[in-house]
């Protein structure tokens, strides 16, 4: 008899309380505590947001996931972002804030896009112990096709891209030289089809037989994967 179909995933806030994270009872000091830094044009409670941090829980087995909005998104008013490396204090606070409600379990730092980014800065601190970061989106390519890469040729911990094939903001060419001059451990996986926020368009879609829950799924069994085996080599 052939196996029911999966039920299809849960796209609600509520879906939070049910992840391995929070209800497991077999949670460790493995368990990682993971904050996911939010892109330059949406909070923490897009819904975009709310999916990736949801299935980061599931898929990492974390003791929490936790999400902010930076100074300019908070009160619901929509501002231009300022630079990034003017979100690196405030940033770097909410982790330490977090850190000290779960001693002894590994940091995870992610983020989407400018997140991503800042979140690289945000390793680079002394007095940040990350064991990995995860970037959502890398905007590798700024203002006059400018390669930015300054902070991740400083990083020394592993680091995991998740890229849409048809990101404008990281060309994958620019970013496999960028990853050949890095000296810590990174790993790719790429969206076949997917934009800057891993949309992927119908024709990709009924070319490849997948959904777009399906192809997020693979990315993110390609997270939990290159996190599993980078930190055994450690």
């Amino acid at each position: 008899m052939a196996s029911p179909p999966p039920p299809k995933r849960r796209r609600k806030d509520d879906d939070a309380n049910e992840t391995a994270a929070t209800s497991s009872p077999t949670l460790k000091k493995s368990s990682p505590v993971v904050v996911v830094a939010h892109g330059a044009g949406a909070p923490s409670s897009s819904e975009w947001m709310i999916r990736w941090k949801n299935m980061l829980g599931k898929a990492l087995n974390a003791v929490e996931v936790v999400t902010f909005d930076y100074p300019y998104m908070s009160g619901g008013k929509k501002r231009a972002p300022p630079k990034a490396e003017k979100l690196v204090d405030f940033h770097t606070e909410f982790v330490k804030q977090t850190v000290a409600k779960y001693p002894g379990h590994p940091l995870i730092l992610a983020g989407k896009s400018m997140g991503s980014r800042v979140s690289c800065m945000v390793a680079c601190k002394e007095d940040i112990h990350a064991s990995a970061i995860v970037c959502l989106g890398y905007p590798l390519k700024g203002i006059n096709g400018v390669r930015r890469d300054e902070t991740l040729l400083q990083l020394c911990i592993p680091i995991m891209f998740v890229q849409g094939s048809k990101d404008a903001l990281c060309p994958l060419e620019k970013l496999e030289v960028t990853r050949k001059k890095m000296k810590c451990l990174t790993g790719l996986h790429v969206i076949d089809g997917g934009d800057h926020s891993f949309k992927i368009g119908k024709k990709q879609l009924q070319t490849t037989g997948l959904t777009q829950d399906q192809a997020e799924d693979l990315a993110v069994e390609a997270i939990a994967a290159f996190l599993s085996s980078s930190f055994g080599e450690r």
